[in-house]
């Protein structure tokens, strides 16, 4: 865990939305990986989260500067119905390929829960054999969730992730500080991280970290709001100045402006 986290708190670089959600997302920098491998050394994050095909391909001269999470499964956005998203990467492969955590996204009221918990019980059980952290994207989602934004939703699903084993969780934040507090207990000792989600305003963003964290949160997983802005360098460190040094919003803010 300790590979993860600086002081009980981390910062992980998302970089798993070109299978998620195809290349919609991305500008002309940051469809090239080299540039957003980049961006998480120079910012200093504590890991950067990619799809084996990225880690294999461009990682190799990253590594003195920057960790790797290689998450172990995903899907497009083309099928529609209950989602479920097939294995692509064993941990050995992984580990392989430089990783330090593995990651797996865990949709919880899916119709394929059964087949999610057993395939997910098999990577806890092989990471620990290679002793490395398993991180879970654990998202309500199907058909049997009326609001993946629910408070007792998501604190189902992050109790969910410590019941499973996970060490970290990925969670979305409802902007509601004192519902998350009780999410929070309810992962017990696994810690949760904040999902970025999709590009807003800055300021609000900076917020939302700064209310999580102040709720008990862990930490952040960020992508799009960092790797689709102009200055993704500085808000990452804007960030950081959050995470880590309790600033608040408006003097990170502040920060990035110049």
């Amino acid at each position: 865990m300790k590979r993860l986290f600086t002081n009980g708190k981390t910062m992980i670089l998302a970089y798993d939305q070109g299978l998620e959600h195809g290349p919609v997302g991305f500008n002309n920098q940051s469809v090239d990986p080299d540039f957003v491998f980049r961006v998480g050394a120079q910012a200093g994050y504590n890991a950067i989260a990619t799809q084996i095909g990225i880690a294999e391909k461009y990682y190799g001269p990253y590594k003195e500067d920057l960790r790797l999470l290689v998450k172990l499964n995903g899907k497009t956005n083309l099928l529609k119905g209950d989602p479920c998203s097939p294995l692509n990467c064993s941990v050995r492969r992984a580990v392989k390929a430089g990783a330090v955590a593995v990651g797996y996204t865990v949709y919880v009221g899916s119709l394929h829960e059964t087949e999610i918990f057993h395939e997910f019980s098999k990577i806890v059980e092989e990471a620990r054999g290679w002793d490395i952290p398993v991180v879970a994207w654990v998202y309500p989602r199907g058909e049997a969730i009326e609001n993946e934004l629910d408070t007792n939703t998501l604190a189902y699903a992050a109790r969910v992730a410590l019941e499973l084993g996970a060490d970290v969780a990925k969670i979305k934040f409802n902007g509601d500080p004192e519902g998350f507090k009780w999410i929070a207990r309810c992962a017990g000792k696994t810690g949760l991280v904040m999902a970025g989600g999709e590009k807003r305003g800055l300021l609000d963003f900076f917020r939302d970290v700064k209310m999580f964290m102040d709720a008990g949160g862990k930490g952040i997983a960020v992508g799009r709001n960092v790797w689709q802005s102009d200055k993704p360098v500085e808000v990452s460190l804007a960030l950081k100045k959050i995470i880590f040094n309790d600033a608040s919003p408006e003097e990170a803010f502040e920060l990035v402006k110049g």
